[in-house]
């Protein structure tokens, strides 16, 4: 098959596998088992050898590694509820040069347990970014 049928039988199959769910077990102890896993389709997908490097596939083939996409994943969700959360400057007591950065809500048993990690990830982000107003 052309490595182009090849990335989208990856695409539809295997990529939304791992991309369901990924902020509630992405930063669990058993990732690396599924990002083991998608090095070995990744070389199945260019024909690589077992012991060559991914990096540069990943590159190439334009996927993103298991680790980037929680990242994104979760950055995509602290965006997409930012009404959820509290800013510095809703806090009169609280002077700082953060007042845009975001703080995490009271309750956090009602969202997964990395969007705290995905909260600090968003407020080091560039401010235009931050305020984009659809992602």
């Amino acid at each position: 098959m052309s490595l182009d049928t090849l990335q989208l039988v990856y695409y539809s199959y295997f990529h939304c596998l791992i991309n369901y769910g990924i902020i509630f077990w992405g930063n669990s102890s058993h990732s690396i088992h599924i990002f083991r896993l998608q090095t070995r389709v990744i070389r199945i997908i260019t024909g690589s050898r077992t012991r060559d490097s991914c990096r540069e596939l990943f590159i190439k083939l334009k996927i993103l590694p298991l680790q980037s996409l929680y990242i994104l994943s979760l950055l995509l969700f602290v965006l997409n509820n930012k009404d959820k959360y509290k800013l510095n400057s809703e806090f009169p007591s609280k002077n700082s040069r953060q007042n845009s950065d975001l703080l995490p809500a009271t309750n956090l048993t009602a969202y997964p347990k990395g969007t705290y990690f995905g909260i600090k990830i968003c407020n080091n982000l560039t401010s235009d970014i931050k305020n984009c107003p659809t992602i």
